[in-house]
């Protein structure tokens, strides 16, 4: 269908307009080809002629139909153009106050200039996970995409945030981040995501200031880097800036401000911290006043200063850093009050006195004469010789300037690097997502050097969305194999090639800035000479200082003033030099030179569009251009890595006013943000795209019967609009969706319109003509009567004579009279009647009101005594508890007394081993001492034998010397005469040697006696010392002897006590069969220990001796033994006279045992013989019930598996075998029974059963009066036992060392002896039992013969229900009820609980045992055991589910079983006897209570989770009521890559079919029905809250159609509950979806709407009431949207509401607090079977 022929009367259209951009009309009269106006007639009413163009008509673009305004996606509307975009913008943003829309790929974010509650944790979580396009559009939802695309195809992602200054870029980035955080949370200490999400009020305070366009304008870009790793959790972040607008810092516009951080600390300069930087108030600043005001409104300077240094701290940042921060800030504020003078007209001076200067040096370390000096001079280099050249005042404001944006660049850079730092953690980035925070296009009144960059930037983002854009515009044709044709779209290439090409505009500024003298006006007229004959470059017209740039967005001039100075950002070498030696590390870091290359070192890279300054001097100094340009690839080259998403932040107004829309400033934020290209590109090829299902249900109102006939809904769309769209062209199918040119939708939705009008104008008509039909029926008979009456066919009245009319006035003046009198007959008796009634009443009050009182004294009387009564006896229930806990506290105590003295018993013991070992190694200690003195008198007699010797020796040689001087003397003389000299001297040499060799000698004869003597001293003092030691051993010895044998008089005296109580005990003991052979064993102990005593006594009197003759060498021997071996006699004399007890004791055992074996063996004959005549009758019998019972227990299993059966259809193909094999079972069993029936028949047969019975009977009675013979035998021979048991004590008394072994035998055996006595009066019950079952057997055979063949009772063993098993079982046990144990089981089923009631009767069995041991391994083992079951089947809902149940059951019978009052009430006698006995397991209950929770919150979680994904499509998508007009035309272009296709379909039957499944699990498994009413509670609310909060977060949900729909499905939920009556309390959780349904369907007009809607919704809060009223959107062109005025009526009523919540979104993560209610179970633990399917042979029933 052409175009030119939707322009008929009724159609609207958009015409230009001068104050609203786009004006509304409506056309009058059908367009024809070839007229040259178009009648129109606009909103007001106003009636005017539109001319058209006769050579080519350019007809006005057409009005969406009303159905599509309000669309989610703005590429949706059916009229893609701008004027559609801006009226869709509007109607969102102003009559529904939603700020966020989608545009393609873009994300339109209008600022509200408002706090919204949009940006909760619960609305995170809501978006988090879901598709994009599923819900309404939202900065999470780029987010979510972003981080699904990212986790899914391994690719980084990048977020793109522009707009223009006060369009909230800043605070969209903030909630991307703030969602990133959320989601991906580490769990680590480290906290990267907090430091992430710190970063940001840092880098607004250094980087963000207030404009005349916002108060918090970000003047700088950002690219931040989130890294996750590989479980794609945030592990680091790294900051990317680019172009800070220095200039900022130096000089504000009127109503502006300095940067934040400025103000900041002035606010807080009187703090403590800031009082060293000498700040003043920011009006007393230069660089902070500017503006004029330096307040923000509703901004707190001094709270914002707390926040910056808390996140300073939280980013690990140093509290020196932050001062070395603070002090270069105060250190710019100071510079800027520098007074620079003019000192002439070409030169200038700083005073030295000036305070700021001094202020200014002092902070950052430099030298006051060195910045005076080179602010107001400069250094030039000649050729020969350097100058320094003074300049004026206006350039040393420049220079002084120059050096505080500097300074502040610096630091702002430091800071970011710092950041960064603080952001890096360890670990290895996987992958990552980029935000993207940059400003956008911008056109001011004057634009500069800032705006040229900012601009270009713009450019080149606009070009790479372009691409971008086109490229997916392709992905989705190939992909629904729709041949592609290209689309002519702008491109921006030549834009850019006029700025950064060779000779363009940045490389002409460059070779300008080479220049010393070059100026902007040189610069510009270059530019005038190379690009005037660019189309895209112009000149204006009346000035010669600037130049237009033709932008993608529009037309933009710029001032060159300025340019030149900006790009070169000149700062004099002489200022940097004095810089650099500053004192103060962090400034002088700031200036250090760096290498070119510097930035390619390791460590964090902070890549700024304005990287570190070079000196002034340099030739080839790098411009801001230029580096602007080289980060500006760097980042388009991270940007083409990724996969982008791009969010418009437009602001809506100029005023910062909530929710006001100016379409001038939003249109021409529009065209320069690239929506409007979007929509080009868009509207060029097929704009429009329904999936064929949306469109069948839309659009099958407009199919013939024969195309709504065809099977394929596919098919039947093609069929249709082949039929209604003839051009082909106009509309092409693919494979999940037909695509649309522009115009198709709104032409079918005409199509439908007119189809629809024309069905109501049919249905008018028929029921008009009805009407009508009707009307005309009654006058037509109205007339025929009138007719009848004319013609004569009918007459008015008879003829009427006098006498009949008085007559007749006699009659009614009668009638009168009569009629009063009855009437006042009536009253009087009314009256009388109504007197008497009172008068009863008054009585009846009165007789009632005293029988009240009477009722109320009585009640008072009887309370008191009932409470007096309460009161006695919780004090004497008290009373009994003190007196139990008293009890067993004292036995407790007396048990420990027991342990603690075998234990110092035992101690005694290993003491007296211990010095027997002592004395062992003294022994040896003086054996060695033996050897050493031998040894010594060996050496002594070697040393006189030696010195017999040396003497010996010492007179020989001086005989052989006697002779030898002799000899010389002969040859003196006869040489003599030769050699009278040599003789001479001979001589003296050789007395002098005699002298010498005599001396020596004596020397060494005299030594050799002194060492001798010494050594013997030294042995003999020696020898001395040993021998004390061993004295005083000795004697310590003796005394610790004397201490023992206190003790163990002591330890007797105690003995003797337990003896008394071991007596008390055994009192209560009837018969001790054993105690003999006890007794025996005792004195054979006894034997053996008084041997090993005299023994030990004998060994330590030989040892004493031995060791006393070693130790004194036979010196004092006698009287030391006389001494040692005094008392030794004495105990010789007392083992003899034990030994002497023990032997009669033996001999009294041994006759006592012969005389009890023998009575033994004759009861053992007799009972053996009672026992082979009673087996037969008892095996019979036996049998005989056995096959009853199986025959009774048969048929009721079965019938309750066939009941079972019929209601649970889940478990009928498992059950069928089972019931097959249970039926054939059944048949033979009643074949035995008829068999055995027919056996005992005979009347003979029982007599003589019954004549055995009856002697069997007798014979047991001889036996029990034999066994009360032996009982009173062995209580004499007891207590002669006890005669001689005390004199033993007497002579134990004195026996310490046996008596401690003895007393540990003693008390063991006395409790073994207790237990072999509780086992024999167990088998005297057993023999009771037996007989009273055989008198029940002899009795039942009485009765079945009379009854004849009768089958006989069954008789049931008496179980104590308890299980006993043993320790070593225990882990078996564990394994095949807990952790092997599968829900599904027959037997489990069919008994509820019973694998908590197996293991409470083996709790039962270690608690009758009293082992408390035992108790506390199996308790562990059943807690531990399930604990490991959930942990390992953490999402198995059946064995959640049944654990649940059966920790309930554990929990229930350990309170039921306890003992005490309040859970004993409902219990029966039987119940009462099965209590636990010895041990309070109320720790073990608690224990399970925090178990069952735990299962508790497992189960429902596993419940929600399985539940979650079938909610909003059962509740919300899915129409239950299917009619032609059930489907919104939305026209989703499914922009999503996480939508599958083909994906179940969940309706509301499924939601029920799976609740279903959830109550019959829980049922089957026996679950208390309090706890199946909880949970099925919490899922209820699960379901409302999800519902809800879907409504809320989704426009298209927000319709009468909707609420229909919900209050459809919420009446199936109310059936549901009703069939498993759960009705009551459940229903609540659903009244708040119930009253949003209900608030869509409602009439939303009237006051009395308003009234209506705060009544009715009371559980809604007022933000949601509003929020639905807002999304509320019509399904038709017959509905009408709701008006704001009704809406802002509606939030006025609500303001006054108390308690209304502020939050938007209901918690879906609430849960109500469970309870486990005490439900008594009527399960006799004695009756209970163990199935054999469950392996537990090892048990045995008790």
């Amino acid at each position: 269908m052409a175009l030119s022929e939707l322009y008929t009367k009724y159609n609207r259209v958009w015409i230009p307009d001068a104050e609203h951009v786009w004006k509304s009309a409506e056309i009058l009269r059908d367009f024809k080809p070839g007229e040259e106006a178009l009648e129109l007639q606009l909103e007001d009413g106003t009636e005017m002629v539109y001319p058209l163009d006769k050579s080519s008509p350019q007809l006005p673009h057409l009005r969406n139909p009303n159905i599509l305004v309000g669309s989610n996606d703005l590429t949706a509307l059916s009229y893609l153009h701008e004027p559609a975009v801006l009226h869709n913008l509007k109607v969102r943003f102003v009559e529904s106050n939603i700020i966020y829309s989608y545009c393609g790929i873009i994300l339109v974010a209008v600022n509200p200039y408002k706090q919204l509650h949009i940006y909760g944790d619960a609305v995170i979580q809501a978006y988090s996970g879901q598709n994009m396009g599923a819900m309404d559009p939202h900065i999470f939802a780029v987010a979510e995409e972003a981080y699904k695309q990212m986790a899914r195809n391994n690719k980084n992602q990048s977020v793109i945030v522009s707009g223009e200054s006060g369009a909230g870029k800043t605070v969209s980035a903030r909630y991307v981040m703030r969602y990133f955080a959320m989601v991906s949370k580490s769990g680590s200490k480290t906290r990267v995501e907090d430091k992430v999400l710190a970063s940001n009020p840092i880098t607004e305070a250094i980087g963000n200031a207030k404009t005349t366009r916002n108060d918090n304008s970000s003047r700088f870009g950002k690219y931040t880097e989130i890294s996750f790793d590989r479980r794609y959790q945030i592990i680091g972040a790294n900051m990317r800036t680019y172009l800070l607008e220095k200039s900022r810092v130096v000089s504000q516009s009127e109503n502006e401000r300095n940067y934040h951080i400025f103000y900041q600390m002035c606010a807080c300069a009187e703090q403590s911290e800031f009082k060293s930087l000498r700040l003043l108030s920011a009006e007393e600043f230069r660089y902070t006043c500017m503006g004029g005001e330096t307040g923000i409104e509703g901004v707190d300077d001094r709270k914002d200063m707390e926040e910056t240094r808390r996140t300073f701290s939280l980013l690990g940042l140093t509290d020196d850093f932050q001062s070395d921060v603070f002090k270069v800030l105060a250190g710019i504020l100071h510079l800027g009050n520098v007074e620079i003078r003019d000192v002439g007209s070409d030169r200038s001076s700083v005073s030295s006195s000036d305070q700021h200067l001094a202020a200014f040096c002092d902070l950052l370390g430099v030298s006051p004469d060195g910045v005076t000096r080179w602010l107001c001079h400069r250094r030039i280099a000649m050729v020969a010789e350097t100058v320094v050249k003074p300049v004026p005042s206006e350039r040393a404001v420049s220079a002084r300037d120059a050096l505080a944006k500097q300074i502040y660049a610096h630091l702002f850079d430091c800071v970011i690097q710092k950041i960064n730092a603080a952001l890096q953690v360890p670990g290895k980035q996987h992958s990552f997502i980029g935000v993207l925070d940059i400003y956008g296009f911008e056109t001011f009144n004057i634009n500069s050097f800032e705006q040229f960059c900012i601009n270009y930037a713009n450019e080149k983002l606009q070009q790479q969305f372009n691409l971008h854009v086109f490229k997916l515009e392709q992905d989705e044709y190939m992909k629904e194999d729709i041949p592609w044709t290209l689309i002519d779209f702008y491109d921006n290439q030549p834009v850019i090639d006029l700025i950064e090409a060779k000779m363009g505009i940045l490389d002409l500024l460059d070779e300008e800035c080479l220049f010393p003298q070059g100026t902007d006006q040189n610069w510009l007229q270059k530019l005038y000479n190379y690009l005037a004959d660019n189309p895209l470059f112009e000149k204006p017209r009346m000035s010669n200082k600037a130049f237009i740039i033709q932008h993608f967005a529009d037309k933009v001039e710029y001032q060159c003033w300025g340019f030149l100075e900006k790009n070169r950002d000149t700062l004099y070498e002489e200022l940097v030099d004095t810089m650099r030696t500053s004192k103060f590390p962090l400034l002088a870091n700031f200036f250090l030179e760096v290498e070119p290359d510097g930035l390619g070192s390791k460590g964090i890279k902070v890549r700024p569009a304005r990287p570190r300054v070079k000196s002034a001097n340099k030739n080839h100094r790098t411009t801001v251009g230029e580096k602007f340009s080289s980060s500006l690839y760097l980042l388009m080259e991270t940007l083409n890595a990724t996969t982008p998403h791009y969010v418009r932040c437009i602001k809506p107004n100029e005023e910062k006013m909530p929710f006001e829309y100016d379409s001038k400033r939003v249109v021409q934020q529009l065209r320069a943000c690239g929506v409007l290209e979007t929509i080009h590109i868009s509207a060029q090829s097929y704009p429009s795209r329904w999936t064929y299902i949306e469109f069948y249900s839309r659009y099958s109102i407009l199919m013939s019967q024969e195309e709504l006939g065809l099977n394929h809904k596919k098919l039947a769309c093609k069929t249709v609009l082949q039929r209604l769209i003839q051009d082909s062209d106009q509309n092409k199918f693919g494979r999940t969706k037909i695509f649309f040119r522009a115009g198709q939708v709104a032409y079918l939705e005409k199509l439908r319109l007119d189809r629809l009008r024309k069905a109501c104008l049919t249905i008018q008509k028929h029921v008009r003509g009805w009407s009508h039909r009707r009307k005309f029926l009654r006058m037509r008979e109205a007339a025929i009567v009138l007719q009848q009456y004319v013609r004569g066919q009918r007459q008015i009245c008879k003829t009427v004579t006098a006498a009949a009319l008085k007559q007749g006035w006699a009659a009614v003046v009668i009638q009168r009279y009569w009629r009063s009198y009855l009437t006042r007959q009536i009253y009087r008796m009314v009256r009388f009647s109504s007197i008497i009634i009172q008068a009863f009443t008054r009585g009846w009050i009165a007789r009632k009101r005293y029988k009240k009182m009477v009722e109320v004294q009585k009640a008072i009387i009887l309370q008191k005594y009932a409470r007096a009564w309460l009161a006695r006896r919780r004090f004497q229930s008290l009373r009994r508890l003190v007196h139990n806990v008293q009890l067993s506290y004292r036995c407790q105590q007396l048990r420990k007394k027991l342990e603690d003295q075998a234990k110092e018993n035992r101690g005694l013991l290993e003491r007296l081993t211990g010095l027997a070992g002592a004395h062992a190694q003294g022994l040896d200690k003086l054996r060695c001492l033996e050897a050493q003195l031998g040894k010594s008198a060996t050496e002594k007699a070697s040393l006189e034998e030696r010195e017999k010797k040396s003497k010996e020796d010492a007179t020989k040689t001086i005989a052989q010397l006697q002779e030898e001087k002799d000899k010389l003397i002969v040859e003196k003389q006869n040489l003599e005469k030769k050699c009278a000299d040599s003789a001479t001297e001979m001589k003296g040499k050789r007395e002098d040697m005699m002298a010498q060799i005599k001396e020596d000698h004596e020397k060494e004869v005299k030594l050799q006696k002194e060492d001798h003597e010494k050594e013997v001293k030294l042995q003999k003092e020696d020898h001395e010392k040993e021998v004390e030691v061993l004295r005083e051993e000795n004697r310590r010895l003796k005394e610790e002897r004397v201490g023992l044998q206190r003790q163990t008089e002591e330890e007797a005296q105690v003995n003797t006590d337990l003896q008394d109580q071991v007596i008390q005990l055994t009192k209560h003991v009837k018969v001790i069969p054993e105690l003999r052979k006890d007794l025996h064993n005792l004195q054979t102990q006894r034997d053996d220990l008084g041997r090993k005593m005299k023994k030990q006594s004998e060994q330590a009197r030989a040892k004493m001796s031995v060791i006393t003759r070693q130790l004194l060498c036979g010196m004092v021997e006698e009287e030391v033994i006389s001494r040692l071996t005094s008392d030794s006699p004495d105990q010789i004399y007392e083992v003899g006279d034990l030994l002497t007890a023990f032997d009669g004791l033996q001999n009294a055992t041994r006759v006592l045992e012969r005389h009890q074996q023998e009575q033994k063996e004759g009861y053992d004959s007799q009972m053996e013989g009672l026992r082979f005549k009673v087996e037969h009758l008892q095996n019979q019998n036996n049998q005989l019930q056995k096959l009853f019972q199986e025959k009774t227990s048969v048929n009721d299993s079965i019938s309750r598996e066939v009941a079972r059966l019929n209601t649970e259809n889940m478990v009928i193909p498992e059950l069928k075998k089972q019931l097959s094999e249970l039926r054939q079972h059944k048949q033979e069993l009643e074949v035995q029974l008829e068999e055995q029936a027919r056996k005992m028949t005979g009347r003979y047969k029982v007599e003589k059963v019954k004549e055995e019975v009856e002697r069997e009977k007798e014979e047991v009675e001889r036996e029990k009066e034999e066994v009360e013979k032996v009982k009173e035998e062995a209580e004499r021979e007891k207590e002669e036992v006890e005669r001689k048991k005390e004199e033993m004590e007497e002579v134990l008394r004195k026996q310490k060392n046996i008596e401690s072994e003895a007393k540990a035998r003693f008390s063991q055996e006395a409790s073994r002896l207790t237990a072999e006595n509780m086992d024999f009066e167990e088998q005297l019950d057993m023999k009771d039992r037996l007989i009273r079952k055989l008198q029940n057997q002899i009795k039942s055979l009485q009765t079945s013969e009379e009854a004849n063949q009768t089958p006989a009772p069954t008789i049931t063993n008496e179980y104590l229900g308890m299980l006993e098993y043993k320790r070593e079982d225990e882990a078996k046990l564990i394994q095949y009820v807990i952790l092997d144990l599968k829900p599904r089981g027959v037997m489990v089923n069919m008994i509820p609980g019973m694998a908590a009631q197996l293991l409470f009767m083996c709790v039962r069995h270690a608690d009758y045992l009293n082992d408390g041991a035992k108790l506390k391994s199996l308790m562990n083992a059943i807690i531990s055991g399930v604990k490991k079951v959930i942990t390992d089947h953490q999402e198995d809902f059946e064995l959640l589910s049944f654990w649940l149940s059966n920790t309930y059951h554990m929990l229930s019978c350990l309170k039921q079983y306890s003992g005490e009052e309040e859970f004993m009430k409902q219990n029966t006698p039987r119940q009462n006897k099965n209590c636990l006995q010895n041990f309070d397991l109320s720790e073990h209950r608690q224990i399970f209570s925090d178990l069952a929770i735990r299962i508790y919150h497992q189960f429902i979680s596993v419940m929600e989770n399985n539940l979650i994904p079938m909610i909003v499509p059962g509740m919300l998508e899915h129409d239950s009521l299917q009619d032609t007009s059930s489907m919104t035309p939305t026209g989703s272009r499914k922009r999503s890559s996480s939508i599958y296709e083909d994906q179940e379909v969940c309706t509301i039957y499924s939601l029920l079919q799976q609740l279903s499944l959830y109550h019959s699990t829980m049922s089957q498994h026996g679950m208390e029905e309090g706890l199946v009413r909880q949970a099925v509670k919490q899922t209820f609310f699960l379901v409302g809250a999800d519902t809800l909060n879907n409504i809320l977060l989704r426009k298209d949900m927000c319709s009468c159609r909707k609420g229909m729909q919900i209050r459809s499905n919420i009446s199936y939920l109310e059936a549901w509950l009703k069939e498993k009556e759960l009705v009551q309390g459940t229903m609540a959780t659903l009244k708040p979806l119930s009253q949003a349904a209900w608030l869509l369907q409602v009439n939303k007009t009237t006051d009395d709407d308003i009234k209506d809607i705060t009544e009715h919704c009371s559980e809604l809060s007022p933000v949601q009431i509003v929020k639905i009223l807002n999304s509320y959107t019509p399904t038709d062109d017959f509905e009408k949207r709701v008006a704001p005025s009704f809406i802002r009526k509606v939030q006025g009523l609500l303001q006054d509401r108390e308690g209304g919540s502020s939050q938007l979104m209901l918690d879906t993560q609430y849960r109500f607090q469970v309870t486990f209610p005490f439900t008594p179970s009527s399960q006799a633990l004695e009756l209970l079977q163990i199935p054999s399917s469950l392996k537990l042979g090892f048990l045995t029933r008790i």
